[in-house]
């Protein structure tokens, strides 16, 4: 086997059984590989500055087991009926298919006016700036900042996911517009089309897949996230009987058997996505 490097200022070129390795060294990857050792540090280290001596381990293991086996188990629905389940269950899908099909349209228009080789940098600059702002405040605080005005309840949390919703699938769609090729829309712009008609001829039918893939993605997450807001903004739904049951009627059996309905329709929905986005790559 024979091993030569040749290196220059910024890589490192070693050529192993005639192959060529290249080593590159660069700011962005030192400080992404020092920030991922420090994150795996403190991970390792952060539980021994833990105080234990208030808890009594063995005691807390069993008792955690034990609650376990109650939930997961022994599933039961005591002050919720089947019935009452299923329509809660309705509410948060409700919730959650609300908000993503509003933000989805507005997402639309704003990624058109955010994609750089559709819209004036200075306005797409803004918009990006405005979205990373209203993603970087998570969707809880959001429809807590909405409940002010409307108070707490179904509006407060579709208004604040919609928000999360539209700042998330505004930059899903940018993306995926500005990856279509220029000399198609160059080649348009020189015949004196029109810039809706380059959106309607170019962008929609080369990007519709990815739009409807992100759509339904971000559906997914609006639906965990309406579990969430069902107990934290009153908003209803099965979010909401979860809270009731581990809160106020502590109830493991029936937390456990929510769960599991909960867990199912995520399931379900998991197994339409792959069946969409199978339909979609077999289109193609």
């Amino acid at each position: 086997m024979q091993i030569s490097e040749v290196s220059t200022s910024a890589n490192k070129i070693k050529v192993r059984n005639g192959k060529i390795q290249i080593k590159t060294f660069s700011r962005s990857n030192f400080i992404l590989q020092l920030t991922l050792a420090i994150l795996i540090i403190f991970t390792v280290v952060a539980p021994f500055f833990l105080d234990y001596k208030s808890i009594d381990l063995q005691t807390a293991i069993f008792y955690t087991f034990d609650n376990l086996k109650m939930m997961f188990l022994q599933p039961a629905l005591h002050q919720v009926t089947l019935g009452v389940a299923l329509y809660q269950i309705l509410i948060t899908l409700a919730l959650a298919f609300l908000s993503t099909v509003i933000g989805a349209v507005i997402s639309f228009f704003l990624s058109i006016l955010t994609a750089k080789n559709l819209a004036p940098s200075w306005i797409s600059n803004i918009i990006i700036t405005f979205n990373s702002f209203i993603r970087a405040v998570p969707t809880v605080l959001w429809v807590l900042i909405f409940a002010i005005v409307a108070g707490l309840g179904s509006v407060a949390a579709i208004l604040g996911m919609t928000l999360h919703t539209i700042a998330y699938l505004t930059k899903a769609y940018a993306e995926s517009f500005e990856e279509i090729d220029g000399g198609m829309i160059e080649a348009l712009r020189a015949t004196g089309a029109k810039w809706w008609h380059i959106i309607v001829h170019v962008v929609l039918p080369q990007t519709s897949s990815y739009m409807i893939s992100w759509t339904f993605l971000r559906f997914e997450t609006n639906y965990g996230v309406a579990i969430a807001m069902g107990a934290a903004a009153a908003a209803g739904g099965i979010g909401f009987e979860l809270f009731m049951s581990s809160s106020f009627y502590y109830d493991l059996h029936e937390v456990g058997a929510i769960t599991y309905f909960a867990l199912i329709i995520a399931l379900i929905l998991e197994l339409i996505s792959v069946r969409i986005k199978n339909q979609l790559i077999g289109n193609k």
